[in-house]
């Protein structure tokens, strides 16, 4: 039988490399109290320093209604500080508390360690290649590449018509 679709799921692939990795650094996240959108925020805040909340939604991944809870959570956690910028008010920058600038601090040396293991299994020159090729296909135009002509659907499924599957 000839498979309809014959290129590899790439969007899936980086999805179980992601995980896959992720899940070395999990343990480390968790063990300091934080989400895994948490870190991805004190990461960002530590090495680019302050940013408005769009910029942190580019950085992060994190969509803007997700951003929101979770920069107002991190703010009542004591973890994050909101202040409008002085020559615009309707600016809001975001930034690190000392608290979470010392969970960085503590966390970073177990991060460096977790990166030499997987170093050290996987080769230096695997993840230096991986770096490279991902950068390279993020330097592309891939913005840039043309959406396909949709036909009409006869009938688009949605929530109340779609029949439950029972496993």
């Amino acid at each position: 039988m000839t498979r309809p679709i014959t290129h590899r799921n790439l969007p899936q692939l980086l999805l179980k490399t992601r995980e896959a990795l992720l899940g070395h650094f999990r343990l480390i996240i968790n063990h300091f109290g934080l989400t895994e959108q948490q870190w991805r925020i004190i990461r960002t805040l530590d090495e680019y320093g302050d940013m408005e909340p769009n910029q942190l939604c580019d950085a992060c991944q994190i969509l803007s209604p997700s951003m929101t809870g979770v920069l107002a959570r991190m703010k009542a956690l004591d973890l994050v500080d909101r202040r409008r910028v002085s020559t615009d008010q309707r600016r809001i920058l975001i930034s690190l508390t000392p608290l979470s600038k010392d969970l960085c601090r503590r966390m970073a040396p177990l991060i460096e360690t977790q990166y030499a293991l997987i170093e050290k299994t996987v080769g230096r020159t695997l993840l230096n290649d991986t770096y490279a090729q991902l950068d390279r296909l993020l330097a592309t135009a891939l913005n840039e590449v043309p959406a396909i002509s949709l036909p009409p659907v006869p009938h688009r499924p949605n929530k109340r018509t779609t029949p439950r599957i029972k496993p």
